[in-house]
């Protein structure tokens, strides 16, 4: 009981400051501040009719393939098309860029059909080749359109996928276009949900064409962004705003319901909220939990619940000496009251449990999967004997834009903060622009600890784990790997029968739980809004989706 009444007022010390600071809107770190609209780029110059919408942040590339954060999936959305989408709301597969596609007996070989007569935003023709294309620069790491040499890192496609072209981890075989409609897919292993893998948002098809003519510079300010979605790119005034305008010929009649789309990047919950009040933004995401009694009192204004399907979580880098040992590292998951936490900051709209997979992937999960109760002193004596009685100095990042599980990060880092001086752990807060943070935190030896999440890609247990714990994706845990863990997850991938899956991903379920390198806080329901005569606005619990039905009166 003493442990709980100090955390208790540790707790509401940091969410009273935290939030004194939300309304007070001085909580951006520095590097934020571009990000402020300046004069000549001010609300006011929003075209009159224009659908707007406040983002978190702004995108960090239009490059498909080259993003893992939902600001650039969400406009990428609307740009592009991928060959399998999802149904409006759901993570329910249906054809998209491809009409059907069929797997060989094997399950290796999987074959697409694609849609006659669509054309790109440029006017060259979508076809197997083009496919092939935008396939082959995100796998083939020699690939001549990569543009590796400038930067350009396809991160997202190790951590699907396995590894790139030269590595013996890669998932895919081979890549070919069989005359104009037809691409075939062959793969090392069956993987029962490569439909859903290659459906993510992260892999639009993009005009080769227009990646050739801008070369390293595709998908950044400087340069066009082509694909064959509702909306064609105008215009992307760094830190403030992109602009997208209707497509004439897109392939699905009637759409999109809006002539312009205005994507302006609002970093704080409380401007973004302010604005959306005064009119100047129609909808928005990301809002923190306690503005939800805000949003119910404005009779213009609509609460908007996105479904959960997401993880909030703590890094760990065992790379960082003290956290190499694993009695350290669950001696930090012991330190944090997350539940208290995540009842300080999100309410009703936030649930803590010792999973890495959101609820709705309960049956995949284990019953022997205790958490880690809150219990500094015992924390503190765990960090003793593992060598440190004087306690270490630990690097905590947060980020400094909004995300679906983390809506106001700053705050919540405080509150690690706090609880992990208890037992000794001298906690310095940093953080840094998001796609700096985002490409930063992979290079050797990596951060100390960080704050990051996931929203799923699609609806399985494969789609968190094999992104974080795979054979290309711990990057940002330094030397850390499991090979145990790499097997049952290629496991998962082969088997067809869902009962054996769940038996495989609960061995996975608690062996990460022992590991504590990555430590859930939260999954959440985000909490969006949206002016009352915006309609059409369909949220999926994969985190982005197309605005293409979205209009206001």
């Amino acid at each position: 009981m003493r442990y709980w009444k100090r955390t208790q007022s540790i707790l509401l010390a940091i969410l009273a400051c935290g939030l004194a600071i939300v309304l007070s809107n001085c909580n951006s770190p520095s590097s934020q501040t571009s990000n402020n609209p300046s004069p000549a780029t001010s609300p006011a110059a929003t075209p009159a009719g224009a659908l707007v919408y406040g983002a978190g942040g702004q995108p960090t590339s239009l490059d498909p393939g080259n993003i893992t954060d939902g600001n650039s999936v969400m406009v990428q959305d609307q740009i592009y098309n991928r060959l399998i989408e999802f149904k409006p709301g759901t993570t329910e597969i249906e054809p998209g860029l491809a009409t059907e596609w069929t797997a060989s007996e094997d399950g290796k070989t999987w074959t697409f059909k694609l849609r006659p007569g669509v054309k790109f935003h440029d006017g060259t023709d979508f076809n197997a080749e083009a496919v092939r294309f935008n396939i082959e620069r995100w796998w083939d790491d020699k690939s001549e359109f990569g543009y590796r040499d400038a930067g350009k890192t396809f991160e997202i496609w190790t951590d699907l996928f396995g590894g790139f072209k030269s590595s013996p981890n890669s998932l895919l075989q081979a890549v070919t276009a069989e005359g104009t409609d037809t691409v075939r897919f062959v793969l090392k292993q069956p993987f029962a949900a490569f439909p859903n893998a290659i459906a993510s948002g992260y892999f639009g098809i993009a005009s080769p064409d227009a990646i050739k003519k801008a070369g390293a510079s595709y998908g950044t300010p400087s340069a066009m962004a082509v694909g064959t979605g509702p909306f064609l790119f105008k215009e992307w005034q760094s830190g403030d705003r992109i602009v997208l305008e209707k497509n004439p010929n897109y392939w699905k009649q009637g759409l999109p319901k809006s002539n312009q789309l205005v994507m302006r990047f609002i970093t704080d919950p409380a401007a973004r909220l302010a604005q959306l009040r005064a009119g100047t933004i129609d909808f928005t995401v990301d809002l923190t939990p306690d503005q939800l009694r805000e949003l119910q009192s404005d009779q213009n204004l609509e609460a908007v619940k996105r479904p959960s399907l997401n993880v909030g979580y703590l890094a760990l880098n065992p790379s960082y000496e003290p956290l190499a040992k694993p009695e350290v590292r669950q001696a930090i998951a012991q330190a944090i009251n997350k539940k208290e936490i995540v009842k300080a900051f999100w309410g009703e709209l936030g649930e803590n449990d010792p999973h890495f997979t959101p609820p709705s992937l309960a049956e995949f999960q284990s019953d022997q999967v205790q958490d880690y109760q809150y219990n500094p002193q015992q924390a503190k004596q765990l960090i003793d004997q593992a060598g440190f009685p004087n306690g270490f100095d630990l690097e905590l990042w947060y980020m400094p834009v909004s995300r679906p599980y983390f809506p106001n990060p700053k705050p919540i880092a405080e509150a690690f903060a706090a609880e992990l001086s208890q037992i000794g752990i001298r906690v310095t807060l940093q953080t840094k622009d998001w796609a700096a943070y985002l490409e930063d935190r992979n290079k050797p030896p990596g951060f100390q600890a960080f704050m990051l999440g996931w929203t799923g890609d699609y609806g399985d247990p494969d789609n968190f784990y094999y992104a974080h714990f795979g054979p290309g994706a711990t990057q940002d845990l330094g030397t850390w790997k499991n090979e145990q863990v790499f097997k049952l997850l290629d496991e998962g991938r082969a088997e067809g029968d869902k009962a054996e899956r769940a038996k495989i991903y609960k061995q996975v379920d608690e062996i990460l739980n022992k590991e504590a390198v990555r430590i859930p806080i939260v999954h959440s329901q985000p909490l969006l809004a949206k002016r009352k005569n915006v309609t059409g606005w369909t949220p999926s619990p994969l985190g982005s989706e197309p605005l293409e039905e979205v209009t206001k009166s």
